[in-house]
């Protein structure tokens, strides 16, 4: 039987990293939970985020997958430094996004944009002076790009201010390195761009989670699929206007309807 990789993050965004994904492997199939009822998980507690991880994690738990990404950055935040759940490998964003914003950084002064959780939480922050101590880190709160997402907002004049308002002090400080620790933000990287430059790195989840992908992999630690390909996308709340974000976002890779599901 198929086993497919299991993807979840509190909205639409993490589709940008199932894309990627989808992309990277072509054979595999993958099932992605996004909980919009719940929407954001950037103005909750760490207890509550966790408490929707665990349920979330049990429902792609019992839809046969192999591997389990945590695409939700804010989420990535309590689950820091688990690397399985019950026998299935874990992966999370913020580790080897750290690791890639390292690699690529000359000069080691690295922004991190996240929601007020991933901030708050300063998993980042930790996580990069542990790999390197000689790291200089700013983070940056960003609450309101991820409703713009979810709005469909790209290319929007109110979203250019809010993007400027946001980056002035990362502009000013002439940071070259730039975390995009939402897995919203990617689409708003024209946005991102207009403000910081063509320049300045951006690293985004979908391109380091293919690379730790990869690497289970190559250490058979899971299998290539070579069976029938099926992407699933289910959503905690269902609306015609989730359901066209998603097909924009996923572009052009075909996705069927999408599953409305009960936690």
């Amino acid at each position: 039987m198929t086993k497919s990789i299991g993807i979840f993050d509190s909205g639409l965004g993490g589709l940008t990293v199932l894309k990627e994904l989808s992309t990277r492997f072509p054979n595999e199939s993958f099932c992605y939970l996004g909980d919009i009822a719940r929407l954001p998980y950037g103005n909750k507690s760490p207890e509550t985020i966790r408490r929707y991880g665990m349920q979330i994690l049990k429902f792609l738990k019992d839809q046969n997958v192999k591997a389990l990404i945590i695409a939700c950055n804010s989420a990535s935040t309590v689950f820091l430094g688990e690397n399985e759940f019950e026998g299935i490998p874990l992966l999370n964003v913020i580790e080897p996004g750290s690791a890639a914003a390292l690699k690529v950084s000359e000069d080691k002064k690295i922004a991190v944009l996240g929601t007020s959780a991933t901030v708050r939480s300063h998993a980042y922050l930790e996580t990069l002076k542990r790999l390197d101590s000689a790291a200089e880190v700013y983070e940056q709160a960003c609450p309101l790009l991820v409703p713009l997402v979810e709005e469909g907002w790209v290319h929007d004049p109110v979203t250019q201010l809010v993007a400027e308002r946001y980056l002035h002090e990362i502009k000013k400080e002439e940071i070259k390195t730039v975390i995009l620790g939402c897995t919203h933000y990617p689409v708003l990287k024209p946005d991102l761009r207009k403000v910081l430059g063509d320049e300045v790195h951006l690293v985004e989840s979908g391109e380091v989670l293919a690379q730790q992908l990869e690497n289970l992999y190559q250490q058979k630690v899971l299998e290539r699929d070579v069976g029938t390909r099926q992407i699933r996308i289910c959503i905690t709340d269902l609306t015609d206007h989730f359901e066209r974000l998603a097909r924009v976002l996923m572009h052009p890779e075909p996705i069927g309807p999408l599953e409305k599901v009960v936690l």
